[in-house]
């Protein structure tokens, strides 16, 4: 029973799977890099504390990005000689210059990369299901990518496989000629 169908369709749906999870991996570790160098620069206190948490909340869909702008903005307020406010202007510019580099240039070009999605299709696939289906479609359009386009490489080389194999006659099959 090693090449039953239902084995053969969880193998290639779990490599989809490991392959967009390696992709999130990727794409936590640029973010958190962009949020510790902006954090650097602003002056933010545990600036690489709070990098790290906003890498990991990469991985909490929608939510996530907020979720790693909170903590340095609540940091802000404890510095030694008070808030200022040009440094909330900086961290919300630094948080809208993440969100828009990971959206529209890290996310897409790390699933091309990793997971072979065309950059097109990840950038429309999220705001088209986003659409249809408003907090699922945003949550699951990245891992169905994965898998309907590694089924999709699955059956072009299958396809392309069978055209290159020579065509067998009759003759040779049934061992007369």
């Amino acid at each position: 029973m090693p090449n039953h169908p239902i084995l053969a369709h969880a193998r290639t749906t779990g490599s989809a799977l490991k392959n967009w999870f390696i992709a999130q991996c990727y794409d936590a570790l640029a973010v958190a890099g962009l949020w510790l160098v902006g954090l650097l620069i602003i002056g933010v206190p545990f600036a690489p504390f709070w990098a790290f948490l906003g890498g990991a909340f990469q991985f909490v869909p929608q939510l996530g990005a907020v979720l790693g702008l909170i903590g340095p903005a609540l940091a802000l307020l404890f510095v030694d000689n008070g808030p200022h406010w040009e440094q909330y202007i900086e961290l919300l510019i630094l948080y809208a210059v993440i969100a828009v580099i990971d959206g529209l240039v890290l996310q897409p070009y790390i699933m091309k990369r990793t997971v072979k999605v065309p950059i097109w299709a990840s950038i429309l696939a999220p705001i088209v299901l986003g659409i249809i289906i408003p907090f699922w479609g945003v949550l699951l359009a990245p891992p169905l990518l994965a898998i309907v386009y590694t089924y999709r490489r699955k059956n072009q080389k299958a396809l392309e496989e069978s055209l290159a194999r020579p065509p067998t006659s009759p003759d040779r099959l049934s061992g007369s000629g």
